[in-house]
């Protein structure tokens, strides 16, 4: 920390690493017997309220450590510890309450058939697999689960980073989770702000963050390398995998079907994890260790499942979620819900156009169509410089742009 930030409190320098002073102050005066640092007083009593700079000798060893491992920040817990709180903090029989779960759909119009199966199956903390054709809100239902999750389900902590063996392995990543924000008694002056650094009084390892639990989408993009520690050979240390990072929380993959790796190569590599509940993790030196594979995993795909999946595939995923196409009446509702989003006025025979040209003649039924459709219409409006309105002419030039002649 010294190195790399330069010469700094020891209240900052324990604040860096996450740890009380109490327990970096013998190291700092190894180092400081050693003759790798210096120390100035400071403005309070006590060492932690001492400056630390580096030495010509202390840098010289810097360097040499930092070629070993670059990582800088809070203190790794050990590989153990990070394994039995993930246990604690598991997905599986999380209690879900209907009322909330009602609340965190209540963007989307759904049935009650398919409310009635995704509540079982979010309470199970097994894996889901949603299926159908495209455009039928698969994606939208999943995120809404992420999201029910994300609030509702309670915070858990994971750490900065582990280590095992030698190996440090970053965890928590600022752009995935988010931490939970608590209001803290503000200090009454730079002194007590200072004496409270000093004391550390947190109530919790700050080598640990409490956050919300996470919820990680990838589609597409996702490749076979994605599912294992990251390493850096500038740095010297390994990213966790999305997965691992996931771990309390959810990992959707959306598109199943789609990624760079086939998805026989994909449920191979997690047929194993899918049925234990526990993952082993390769580092490039060849060595091997297990953590815990503890998040609600959600497959969607617009694919048939026949031509992607096998029995054994099917009989880890413990909930299967079909969902179809829309009804008149269920589309109609979806409509009226986006011109309520969209500040329009609903037009009935908007709907009987999209039916009676597309819908009746071939093209499937799509709830994503409404969404589509009218921000096409709201765009051709704010084009023109005239009032966001719909009307029968205007959903038939959105849709001869957006649907055009691939229906």
């Amino acid at each position: 920390a010294i190195y790399t930030k330069g010469a700094m409190l020891g209240m900052d320098i324990s604040k860096s690493l996450c740890l009380p002073f109490k327990i970096i102050e013998e190291a700092l005066v190894f180092l400081k017997n050693e003759k790798c640092i210096d120390v100035s007083g400071g403005d309070l009593i006590g060492r932690a309220s001492y400056k630390f700079n580096l030495t010509e000798l202390g840098r010289r060893r810097a360097q040499d450590a930092m070629k070993v491992c670059g990582y800088v920040g809070p203190a790794p817990v050990s590989l153990e510890d990070y394994v039995d709180q993930t246990y604690k903090q598991a997905v599986t029989n999380l209690p879900v309450d209907p009322q909330a779960l009602r609340d965190a759909f209540s963007h989307l119009v759904i049935t009650d058939e398919l409310f009635n199966a995704v509540g079982p199956a979010i309470l199970s903390g097994k894996s889901i697999f949603i299926y159908g054709p495209p455009g039928t809100g698969k994606t939208s239902i999943a995120q809404a689960i992420g999201d029910f999750m994300n609030r509702k389900g309670g915070d858990i902590f994971v750490p900065y980073a582990f280590h095992f063996e030698g190996n440090i392995i970053s965890i928590f990543d600022p752009a995935i989770h988010i931490p939970h924000e608590v209001q803290a008694e503000a200090p009454k002056d730079e002194a007590e702000a200072a004496i409270r650094r000093l004391l550390n009084t947190s109530n919790h390892d700050s080598r640990w963050v409490r956050i919300r639990r996470p919820v990680i989408i990838t589609g597409g993009e996702l490749s076979l390398s994605m599912l294992e520690p990251r390493y850096s050979p500038e740095s010297n240390y390994y990213q966790g995998p999305l997965h691992v990072k996931a771990n309390g929380g959810i990992f959707l993959i959306d598109d199943f079907g789609r990624q760079l790796c086939s998805p026989k190569e994909l449920l191979n590599r997690w047929i194993v994890p899918l049925e234990s509940r526990v993952d082993y993790l390769n580092l490039v030196s060849g060595q091997k260790f297990k953590v815990p594979f503890e998040q609600l995993t959600i497959f969607s795909t617009n694919l048939d499942p026949k031509d992607i999946v096998d029995e054994a595939f099917l009989r880890r995923m413990r909930h299967k979620v079909e969902i179809n196409a829309p009804k008149r009446d269920i589309y109609e509702k979806i409509f009226e819900m986006y011109c309520k989003k969209l500040s329009m006025k609903p037009c009935p025979e908007a709907v009987d156009y999209l039916f009676d040209r597309y819908y009746s003649k071939g093209r499937s039924v799509r709830a994503s169509d409404c969404r589509d459709l009218l921000e096409t219409v709201a765009s051709i409006c704010r084009f023109r410089g005239s009032p966001v309105v719909l009307s029968r002419e205007l959903i038939a030039e959105a849709a001869g742009s957006f649907i055009g002649d691939f229906a």
